[in-house]
């Protein structure tokens, strides 16, 4: 609930006021200043809005002319000024995401105002009023036009429902389009018509006997309409080569990289570094010495935090911090630009293979959403740690034979030795020594027992009792260990309770998932060789369901792989729901299951171009691509209703034949569909350089420009297949109203005659 941006100020004021009072030799320094960072982002995401409004306003001054144009830019800029107050009210706060979801909207912000304008221009140029223009084309469109809002509403409505972390993350994104999706149409059919009364002119319309002017007579408009009429009239091949297409793009789509979050582009990457379990925390920190010491000689490292014995504090969200081990270290590491992240690992990784053989050394880049330990983690779970040991050796020979699998491990680590005293109970009892009276001598003679506090001002010290180093400095002197018997009232040697000292090797670590022993194989892929998560676990999964396993024991798969399957799982739970809604309200539209099917079918099509894009671009299909195909089903569904309610309109209303219907509806919502497409499409790319939204920028821009395409050639020919609509070529028509005017005019002059003989 507060600023981070204003706490981050009051900070480093703060430690400015306090600077008189730092001692000497020492030095106050950011591991990483969070506020700068949001305020950075934000500010890059301000900028990139405003560059998305700058592109779409363009868009409508050159497709749509200067008056038109700068009416929707009026309206677009009101809407994103409405969005922002009610996000004010709502609590909904500036961030990455939110702002993201406005840059998103931009261009579906603008579709209400387009097909309204574009209604009135039409209803200009045939000879309406301004007044009578706005009129029938609110009348004709403001339901169809808040059914399809619903609809596209309806798609992100998974995101801001979805319980997972994931949906945490994400869901002001759904948020934020309901918010302006609702206002952009509740700004259409009421400053929309008013403006275009205020700044249109009325035309004079065609005198009698003066053929009437097209206004679909433009070059793009006649080489679509003589696409639609081959298209029609080939109807099946123009299904089966579209089938095709689809059916090519679902292959391609198995060539796709896959991911679940991208790493954060802040230029830092964490070390972790494990010697064997059970080392001396002086050993490990010798060690950190000198591997911090030779990451600070590197040209293009900035800054180096190294934490001794356990992980730094918890600094940002995404950062997991590690349990205290003596044989751990961490260093995270600053680079001077993000370019140098990889080159620096790369080169980190081969100087640690060489120096240090002796300890497990892991990289790792930073999260921008909800991470995992490990992209590749198998869980085997069981009662006896010795059979799980082996499993999970079993587990590491699969992934060490892998090339493409690295940071290799398993989380119990590795056996440590522990002397373990036998403990004589029955001479024990003879003396009157318990088992917790050897355990409090042999503590106090090698770590020592707290006995007391000293309190010193408001510091408060523990008094340890215990021997002197040299006499507690080697394992031969635990035999002079003495406890004392209550029996004798003296001190004996520890040899008179014990039978011997006995080494033996035993699990310091023994995890635990659902209070069940859990030892889990972890891997990452080897993103030099182009390897992902995805892949990796479709080699290794095979190998590891082989291992057989005794009743009793299981193996489940985590890591990534269950994130993501979790985090879908809670997206899609809410998709029936969704998916229902928008069905029913698509029926209750048209009234009509066909014309439903027709809108339905259309909506796999954006797979053709989603699937090119992120093929041609080289990008993952992420979580946030996940989410913009789910998003592309509403958009879509949205272009279909206003194709599908002019195609009715025409034919109930001014009588059209249904072909002639079909092809001047396609022609005449031409230009409103591949507006909305043009500025959403072109309203994305500012989102291309932010690695958290790309996928999901490429996959609206190439999925929605595809599919807009097939969409104005599909949903006629659909049209005309379900309604057995028969082709006729313009001369066909032609010559049929010309006998159907010679047939009237037959009939009218016979009238005539009767009239005159009566």
């Amino acid at each position: 609930g507060v600023n981070v941006v204003e706490v981050g100020k009051a900070v480093r004021d703060r430690m400015d006021e306090l600077e008189y009072m730092r001692p000497i030799g020492i030095e106050v320094g950011a591991i990483y200043d969070q506020p700068s960072q949001v305020e950075e982002s934000v500010s890059n995401f301000v900028i990139g809005l405003a560059e998305s409004i700058g592109i779409v306003i363009i868009v409508l001054l050159v497709a749509m002319g200067v008056r038109p144009g700068i009416l929707m830019s009026f309206v677009l800029l009101l809407t994103i000024s409405g969005t922002f107050i009610i996000m004010s009210i709502a609590g909904i706060e500036l961030h990455r995401i939110s702002l993201g979801a406005l840059i998103i909207a931009l261009g579906m912000l603008v579709d209400n105002a387009i097909v309204i304008t574009e209604g009135v221009m039409i209803g200009l140029h045939h000879g309406l009023t301004r007044i009578e223009a706005a009129n029938r084309i609110v009348k004709n469109t403001s339901w169809p036009l808040l059914g399809a809002t619903v609809i596209a509403i309806t798609a992100f409505a998974p995101i801001g429902l979805s319980p997972d972390s994931s949906g945490e993350f994400t869901g002001s994104l759904f948020w934020v389009l309901l918010i302006s999706l609702f206002l952009s149409w509740i700004l259409a059919i009421t400053i929309t018509p008013f403006l275009c009364y205020l700044m249109f002119k009325e035309e004079a319309g065609s005198k009698e006997g003066e053929e009437e002017v097209d206004p679909y007579k433009g070059v793009f408009y006649r080489m679509y309409r003589g696409v639609v009429r081959f298209c029609l009239r080939f109807r099946w091949l123009t299904v089966l080569v579209i089938m095709a297409m689809f059916a090519g793009s679902v292959v391609g789509f198995g060539q796709v990289r896959q991911a679940f979050f991208p790493d954060s582009p802040l230029p830092m990457f964490i070390v972790d570094y494990w010697l064997p379990e059970g080392t001396d925390i002086r050993a490990t920190e010798e060690d950190a010495s000198k591997l911090e010491k030779h990451i600070k000689s590197l040209e293009a490292v900035e800054h180096v935090t190294t934490t001794i014995g356990r992980g730094a504090d918890r600094f940002m969200l995404t950062y997991a911090v590690e349990f205290n081990a003596p044989s751990y270290a961490q260093l995270i590491v600053r680079a001077k630009t993000f370019d140098d992240i990889v080159p620096l690992i790369k080169q980190l990784r081969e100087h640690t293979q060489e120096e240090y053989p002796q300890a497990f050394v892991k990289f790792g880049r930073m999260a921008i959403g909800p991470s995992t330990k490990a992209k590749i983690e198998a869980r085997f779970i069981g009662p006896d740690p010795t059979i799980l040991r082996e499993l999970g050796e079993k587990g590491l020979e699969i992934l060490r034979d892998e090339p493409d699998a690295i940071n290799v491990q398993q989380d119990w680590r590795e056996r440590s030795k522990v002397i373990r005293p036998v403990f004589n109970d029955e001479e024990a009892r003879r003396l009157g020594i318990s088992k917790s009276d050897l355990d409090s001598a042999i503590a106090l003679n090698v770590s020592g027992l707290n006995i007391g506090l000293y309190r010193e001002g408001s510091t408060i010290l523990p008094i340890v009792l215990r021997p002197p180093e040299s006499e507690r400095g080697s394992v031969e002197q635990l035999q002079n260990i003495q406890v004392f018997s209550p029996a004798k009232q003296a001190y004996v040697s520890i040899e008179q309770v014990t039978d011997r000292i006995d080494i033996v090797w035993e699990d310091p670590l023994i995890k635990r998932r659902d209070r069940k022993r859990t030892l889990s194989v972890l891997a990452d892929p080897n993103t030099d060789n182009g390897s992902n998560p995805i892949s990796l676990l479709g080699k290794i999964r095979p190998a590891f369901e082989a291992i057989p396993l005794e009743p009793g024991y299981s193996l489940q798969w985590g890591g990534e792989f269950e994130a993501q399957a979790k985090a879908n799982k809670s997206v899609f739970a809410y998709v029936p729901i969704g998916a229902l809604l928008m069905v029913v309200i698509t029926v209750f539209m048209f009234n009509s299951i066909r014309q439903t099917l027709v809108i339905w079918i259309t909506v796999p099509l954006a797979i053709i171009g989603v699937s090119a894009g992120l093929l041609i671009m080289n990008t993952p299909f992420s979580f946030t691509a996940m989410l913009a195909v789910l998003s592309l089903s509403g958009m879509l569904i949205k272009n279909g209703i206003v194709l599908v309610e002019e195609i009715k309109l025409l034919n109930d209303e001014q009588e059209m034949p249904w072909i002639q219907a079909i092809e001047q509806a396609a022609v005449s919502r031409m230009r409103p569909v591949t507006m909305a497409m043009i500025t959403t499409v072109l309203g994305m790319i500012p989102l291309l350089p932010d690695v958290f939204f790309r996928p999901m920028a490429v996959s609206i821009m190439f999925g929605l420009g595809f599919a807009t395409i097939l969409t104005l050639i599909m949903v006629p020919v659909l049209f005309a297949l379900f309604y057995r609509v028969k082709y006729r070529s313009p001369a066909r028509i032609a010559k049929d109203e010309a006998k159907a005017e010679k047939k009237a005019a037959k009939k009218l002059a016979r009238l005539a005659k009767l009239q005159a003989k009566a």
